[in-house]
């Protein structure tokens, strides 16, 4: 295995991103964190967010870099541009005490980001360009936060203590979007939360190992680890959940208690999918741009999971024929996968169990498995009732109604 320097010389030479970027604010190399923020067009916000950030320990401030990615694409709108304009001469103006505040041009001629790129691109820069500026012998880490999301004065302390006090290499952070500025956005961000959450039960209960949000002001990771799972992908959108996947097999994600990120619940047109746009078809249209799955989707998950690890010595066709039994659906997509090459690879490659069953998993990711349970989560029934079945599943039985069973669903995801 690679030591921690040859694999981020490895990753800064073959990885990090290539461009004009530069970080302007600091010429600081032993930081034990760094906060990047991507900022598009946040002038109003970023402030508000810098501030939450600011009300943090003095001790834990000193160790942490906070870094705003100022950015917008070439094709971006001319209000977009001059927002931005004024974001930056903010920056390099403004001061706020205790921060250590450096950011990145990604936004002015010469330096906007390439025409089909986003925030992906954006919190690449950010984490790849904040690498040089840490203490690698303090075993740091690097948090993904968004220009609108609020946090708590405990934020620090609680990452700091976290990354102190556990091997897993990731991190997700408990979150509740704001109180929307109408009743019926407040009701469409809390529905949209209600399936978030429902979603993260359903995983947890089926035993994946990809049971955690992807939110992208909710995550942190080692700086090794980052490094690890090759950096930050630089897509429009879901950029989180396609790092967090390969975090995941890299070293593993768990909950992070004791604060919480909130979010904005404003509407939001930046990327295809998403918070944002989930909310806005929902409050405009009606339109719900997702579905609810079923405990019936989600223990077939279950079984196919426990199928295989039981089962590690089986060959591929007869795990075929059992995932028949269990699944028409799951059956298909196995064969769309082409699962039984897959398998016989494993099996020649991976003679210790252990070994296999990470690579049955590696394989089978977190966007397989929603593969899966997309295909068979028109299960019928209403959402509550939907979301009641989920919850009985886990023990806790005649939570019926949806405010009852958001609240019960955060409180077990950390929100207290």
């Amino acid at each position: 295995m690679l030591s921690v320097n040859r694999q981020l010389e490895k990753y800064l030479r073959t990885r990090a991103v290539n461009g004009p970027w530069r970080i302007v604010g600091t010429k600081r190399q032993n930081f034990r964190a760094a906060v990047v923020i991507p900022a598009l067009a946040e002038r109003d916000s970023l402030p508000q967010t810098l501030a939450s950030v600011a009300e943090n320990p003095a001790a834990f401030l000193r160790d942490t870099l906070v870094l705003v990615v100022v950015n917008n694409r070439v094709t971006a709108t001319p209000e977009q541009k001059e927002e931005n304009c004024q974001l930056l001469d903010w920056l390099a103006n403004d001061s706020l005490t205790g921060l250590n505040l450096a950011w990145i041009d990604g936004a002015s001629n010469g330096y906007e980001l390439p025409e089909k790129e986003g925030v992906g691109l954006a919190r690449k820069i950010g984490f790849d360009l904040a690498l040089d500026h840490l203490d690698w012998n303090a075993v740091p880490f690097l948090v993904s936060l968004d220009a609108d999301t609020l946090v708590d004065k405990n934020y620090l302390p609680a990452l700091f203590n976290y990354f102190a006090n556990t091997s897993v290499g990731g991190a997700v952070l408990p979150f509740r979007h704001r109180q929307a500025a109408s009743p019926t956005q407040d009701v469409a961000i809390r529905h949209y939360e209600l399936y978030l959450r429902s979603y993260l039960f359903g995983l947890q209960q089926a035993g994946s190992p990809y049971a955690y949000h992807t939110i992208g002001s909710a995550f942190a990771c080692r700086a090794g680890n980052y490094v690890a799972a090759g950096g930050m992908n630089r897509r429009h959108a879901a950029e989180d959940f396609y790092f967090l996947q390969q975090l995941a097999k890299v070293s593993g994600i768990t909950l992070l208690r004791g604060t919480i990120v909130r979010p904005s619940p404003r509407f939001s047109a930046r990327v295809p999918f998403g918070t944002g746009r989930a909310v806005q078809a929902r409050v405009d249209t009606g339109q719900q741009l997702y579905a609810f799955v079923s405990a019936t989707a989600f223990r077939v998950l279950e079984e196919w999971l426990a199928l295989v690890a039981g089962n590690l010595n089986l060959s591929a066709a007869e795990l075929v024929v059992a995932a028949e039994q269990l699944s028409p659906q799951l059956s298909q997509l196995l064969s769309e996968l082409n699962f039984g090459q897959a398998w016989e690879r494993m099996q020649e490659n991976h003679h210790r169990k252990d070994r296999r069953l990470a690579a049955f998993h590696h394989w089978f990711d977190a966007l397989r498995s929603r593969q899966l349970l997309t295909r068979i989560e028109g299960c019928g029934g209403r959402e509550e009732a939907l979301v009641a079945e989920l919850l009985e599943w886990g023990g806790y039985s005649g939570v019926t109604a949806t405010a009852e069973q958001l609240t019960l669903l955060e409180r077990l995801q950390g929100v207290e």
